[in-house]
């Protein structure tokens, strides 16, 4: 079973938390996919990953570009794909995976301003407990840290 986190943003963005959090699992040699909800946001998500900082560098790719399997970080809207064997997958803003089991970690990022993020994030919640995955929740403090709330 895979260790799930519930991610709640309450300080920062999800373009401005995220790619921190990227960092950390390629630190690891973990492979990676981030599941968004739409093409829009995907390709969105994509040209912020190449100028979110100028000190920085996060190699990736999207499935729309034909080489997924060799991109350390994936950026899709398919549920299933997995063409990179990613260790741990991002779901942002709602996205749905298929099934976490392949996974030794699954992240919902959400938007605690965003009453709908949280409503999916509260029923995700029950549905990857109810599958057995050991799940914690992680709420962003006022200096933008993350604490271990449940």
């Amino acid at each position: 079973m895979a260790e799930v986190l519930f991610y709640h943003l309450t300080e920062s963005r999800m373009e401005d938390a995220l790619p921190d959090l990227l960092e950390r699992c390629l630190a690891r040699a973990w492979r990676v996919v981030v599941q968004t909800a739409t093409e829009e946001r995907r390709n969105a998500l994509d040209q912020h990953l190449w100028v979110f900082r100028d000190d920085a560098f996060l190699p990736h790719g999207s499935d729309a570009e034909g080489s997924a399997a060799l991109q350390p970080i994936l950026i899709t809207i398919d549920p299933a794909q997995r063409a990179n064997d990613a260790h741990v997958r991002f779901m942002v803003e709602g996205a749905v995976p298929q099934d976490l089991s392949p996974y030794e970690r699954g992240v919902y990022l959400f938007d605690g301003l965003d009453e709908e993020q949280l409503s999916a994030a509260r029923a995700r919640w029950k549905v990857e407990k109810a599958a057995g995955h050991m799940v914690t929740y992680w709420q962003q403090s006022e200096d933008r840290r993350w604490v271990k709330k449940a």
